[in-house]
């Protein structure tokens, strides 16, 4: 019975982080008798086929902002090993739609409180092998991303904004890329840009304390004065 009201909660909980991403082409469903939950991640896991490896142990978060990040480590396969992505998602009513900083869209469907991976039509997969992801208590991964964005520091405070899905989101302190950014500024209080690799977190708002969403840089970026997303 237990199992039951917890599976029934997942859904539920899935359920309503889909309704709150929807675009303009997409049908428009809305929970009538389920309360609205507060801003909080959600994340799956499970392990994928592999042509060439064991298998790919695959990790998915959504937010409710809509964006999405994805973390894939490639078991007693040849060559890099863990790759990170992220990118925007939508839905439509039966299904989830991720969009990675390339244009690439990657589909799934609920399955109860799990996901199930479709193909690259958006089509089920009919096999006996494994595409399903279920519902974990898990962190962001720290695997570091290729990032592409306009970076601004104003105020003691950095905030970038991804050039690929138009978010923004703070930016952890890092002394020397704020120094790189006075730098590439000149005299002028504007937003640069930048390519970089980092991670997304949480960490507590210096001012409130609640936990924010941040980008961790892992490695030193380049900043590009005059341009911005479009060049």
């Amino acid at each position: 019975m237990k199992k039951a009201i917890l599976s029934l909660l997942a859904g539920c909980t899935l359920f309503t982080l889909f309704g709150c991403n929807n675009r303009g082409d997409t049908e428009m469903v809305q929970p009538t008798q389920i309360e609205e939950l507060k801003p909080m991640q959600q994340s799956w896991r499970g392990v994928l086929p592999c042509a060439d490896c064991e298998g790919i142990e695959t990790s998915l978060f959504l937010e409710k902002d809509g964006s999405w990040v994805m973390n894939q480590r490639y078991q007693g396969g040849k060559g890099p090993v863990v790759f990170g992505s992220y990118g925007s998602w939508a839905r439509t009513a039966d299904k989830l739609i991720l969009t990675d900083t390339q244009g690439k869209k990657t589909w799934f469907r609920a399955k109860g409180d799990a996901l199930e991976m479709l193909d690259r039509e958006g089509n089920p997969i009919h096999s006996q092998l494994n595409y399903t992801l279920q519902p974990v208590n898990a962190s962001l991964p720290a695997t570091p991303m290729a990032m592409r964005g306009m970076y601004r520091y104003m105020a003691d405070a950095a905030v970038f904004t991804d050039c690929a899905t138009g978010k923004q989101v703070a930016v952890a302190s890092n002394a020397q890329l704020e120094r790189d950014y006075a730098v590439a500024r000149g005299t002028e209080s504007k937003p640069i840009l930048l390519m970089v690799e980092g991670h997304f977190a949480f960490e507590p708002n210096p001012d409130t304390g609640a936990p924010q969403k941040v980008l961790v840089i892992n490695k030193k970026g380049r900043f590009s004065a005059n341009k911005n997303c479009d060049d």
